[in-house]
């Protein structure tokens, strides 16, 4: 009897409802989304810390100067991508890291190359009152290749399957951020190029060291071998995708160009002193619709794609998040920015809603990818783009940086409507316009670069 009792199987304690809670949280922090959307918020949370020292320690036009040269550095960033960013993501999934690396490299040598022949032919040809000088524009478009990199590595993070990598480099790079800028800070370092070149150097670091990292890391058996057929589809995708990403980024920083144009660099310090958090609402959303390119993508191939609970579940979160948001905001210019930042207040909630409607529209446009109408992603923001440039011009000269929220708000409405207009479309002329052929079957290679 002894020796059946020892036999018998021993069942195991039921799992209680603290410990199922605990498993699913901690099986969910893996998710790829989760961890690109925790690095956004920690660079939010940095990006919150920095505007308050500059603001603290810069006069607004000072202010205004560094973010001149960070919407040039970010327009020129996606000059060098050229809209690969996504299609690289979509279609080379599973790749081995080197290899994932090596193949984002090539696809960057061209326009990094021809970057460095405009900046070069800028810097001798420019008449003198548009030149700031060859040291400022060589940190502006240093920058520029940088943040290119960081960006490419994100891109690569998904392929490989090492999101949390990227993690890692950005906690890197945060802690360097302010650990340079709290020394600027109590420095009383007024120049605004040395505050540029904080970021410069605390992001290039850890991403040139995770890169490396990466380049060493032994190819395993399920890795996906990288063919030029995919590289080629990378790049034809990337293209259609550009006028998308271009434009995309002209609609979010041409605001902080035209302002010093067209109102004063002292507004430009205002308003992006407010701008700058309320696109903390649209990172989530825009997070979790990167991550799910390749997943979705497979789901529009086996034909269980589903669009409106996504598109419902953006609207929600929007609907719940922004007032809290805007409430924040308001109640903190002063206290945080101090005295001179009050006028700020009334963008507040202008820029709130703005980004609201890019937050739902990156859902929208995100499932035009996986589907394969890269063309009506880069109508649809080029439509954004133009309608908010018009608001700009005309709102500016009268109404200052109250005119360029509203910019904002009528050029971001206008990409969402169009988004949701030509779905209706794609979902119309689906069997006449087929997602692209997978990288695989271009190359004639059972397997490879299918979308996750």
């Amino acid at each position: 009897m002894s020796i059946l009792r020892i036999e018998e199987p021993t069942a195991e304690p039921p799992a209680t409802p603290r410990r199922g809670r605990v498993a699913w949280a901690l099986h969910h922090m893996r998710d790829s989304y989760v961890q690109i959307f925790a690095g956004q918020l920690l660079s939010g949370v940095v990006a919150l810390g920095a505007n308050v020292m500059m603001a603290r320690a810069l006069s607004p036009t000072g202010r205004g100067e560094v973010a001149l040269m960070l919407q040039i550095v970010y327009l020129s960033t996606q000059v060098l991508l050229l809209g690969t960013e996504r299609s690289f993501v979509a279609g080379f999934h599973g790749a081995a890291p080197a290899a994932a690396v090596r193949a984002y490299a090539r696809l960057l040598v061209v326009p990094c190359t021809l970057g460095l022949f405009a900046v070069t032919t800028f810097v001798l040809l420019a008449p003198e009152r548009y030149d700031p000088g060859p040291t400022l524009v060589a940190l502006v478009a240093s920058y520029a290749v940088v943040d290119a990199i960081i960006l490419a590595s994100r891109a690569v993070s998904l392929v490989i399957g090492r999101v949390h990598d990227f993690l890692r480099c950005r906690l890197i790079e945060s802690v360097a951020v302010v650990a340079i800028m709290l020394a600027l800070f109590f420095g009383h370092v007024t120049s605004p190029g040395v505050w540029v070149f904080a970021y410069l150097i605390a992001g290039a670091v850890p991403t040139g060291i995770y890169i490396a990292f990466w380049l060493r890391l032994p190819t395993t058996a399920a890795a996906r071998p990288v063919t030029v057929a995919q590289r080629r589809l990378a790049r034809r995708e990337g293209l259609t995708l550009f006028p998308a990403a271009i434009s995309n980024m002209a609609m979010l920083r041409v605001d902080r160009l035209a302002l010093p144009i067209l109102a004063s660099t002292a507004g430009l310090g205002l308003y992006t002193s407010v701008a700058t958090m309320t696109e903390l609402l649209a990172w989530p959303l825009r997070a979790f619709a990167d991550s799910r390119l390749g997943k979705w993508r497979a789901a529009h191939h086996d034909g269980g794609l589903r669009v409106r609970p996504l598109v419902i579940a953006a609207v929600v979160y929007t609907v719940v998040v922004a007032p809290i948001l805007a409430a924040g905001i308001y109640v903190l210019i002063v206290p945080v920015f101090g005295a001179r930042y009050a006028p700020a207040k009334e963008v507040v909630l202008p820029l709130v809603a703005a980004a609201g409607l890019y937050a739902i529209s990156r859902v929208s446009l995100g499932v035009l990818v996986a589907k394969g109408h890269s063309g009506y992603v880069s109508a649809a923001e080029i439509c954004g783009f133009a309608v908010s440039f018009v608001g700009y011009v005309l709102l500016i000269p009268h109404y200052g940086i109250l005119g360029a929220a509203y910019g904002s708000l009528v050029g971001y409405g206008a990409c969402l409507v169009f988004a949701i207009v030509v779905s209706r479309f794609a979902e119309r002329g689906a069997a006449a316009t087929p997602v692209p052929a997978e990288p695989a079957r271009l190359a004639g290679e059972t397997g490879v670069g299918r979308a996750p």
